[in-house]
């Protein structure tokens, strides 16, 4: 009888303690929604030269055989891959961003009465594309115009990048946060009253979006020896915080 006494008490003991911490959530929630406050939305941002790039260089072969149109793409890609590493690209660096093999079509002139006749395959192209990370970008140009030199012939779209832009992206949250203050103190200040502690915040950062640089196409088109020019800029690292702020009367 003891035991059974004592398993209803702590069965007991349990649920006033889950009901008392319902009770005290809910009551903390109610608290935090009657407190007056500010929202505002503070951004920063921080630049920074890149120290990296990001090649996407894409050999393109079409034969009348799919084995044909893979030996030929295979023959071409595996000399840029080779150029690559003689160009002191580390093989964590090389990755293969893309491979399709696709017929080619003949769309038939439709007849005078109207009938269409079938398609027919004509023959192959395969694309193999090359994702090549420079981390010495005075190399990019010389880098591009050997891989069309050596069968490129699509892509060659450039990304900058840094290898490491957490310092960036500190100052750039740093500086949204001050944004968000600024922002708040303005308004309290307008309506008479005073900010107080955050009540909360959050935070979105933006990366630098990708910008296309140049294209195998642009290159092939410049004389033989003659590298590409290549300007880097600056890469904008972009934090935007939204903040709660208490209002005191």
């Amino acid at each position: 009888m003891k035991t059974t006494a004592n398993v209803a008490r702590a069965a007991l003991l349990a649920v006033v303690v889950v009901l008392s911490a319902v009770a005290s959530a809910a009551s903390m929630a109610e608290e935090r929604e009657s407190v007056p406050r500010i929202l505002v939305s503070g951004e920063g941002s921080a630049e920074i030269a890149p120290d990296m790039a990001v090649l996407v260089l894409t050999v393109s072969r079409e034969a009348k055989t799919a084995r044909e149109a893979l030996d030929a793409n295979s023959a071409a890609m595996a000399e840029v891959l080779q150029a690559m590493r003689d160009e002191g690209i580390a093989d964590r660096d090389l990755q293969t961003a893309g491979f399709s093999i696709q017929p080619r079509y003949n769309y038939p002139a439709p007849k005078p009465s109207g009938e269409r006749e079938p398609r027919e395959i004509i023959g192959y192209a395969v694309r193999n594309s090359l994702s090549v990370r420079v981390r010495d970008i005075d190399r990019v140009g010389a880098i591009i115009d050997k891989s069309v030199t050596l069968g490129v012939n699509e892509g060659g779209n450039i990304t900058f990048t840094n290898a490491d832009p957490a310092g960036a992206i500190a100052e750039a949250r740093t500086e949204a946060v001050k944004d968000a203050r600024r922002k708040a103190e303005t308004l309290a200040a307008a309506a008479g009253v005073k900010t107080g502690r955050i009540l909360e915040i959050s935070e979105h950062s933006v990366a630098p979006r990708p910008i296309p640089m140049l294209n195998a196409e642009v290159a092939m088109s410049r004389a033989a020896d003659a590298a590409p020019p290549v300007a880097a800029g600056e890469n904008s690292y972009q934090v935007t915080v939204q903040v709660t702020y208490a209002i005191e009367q």
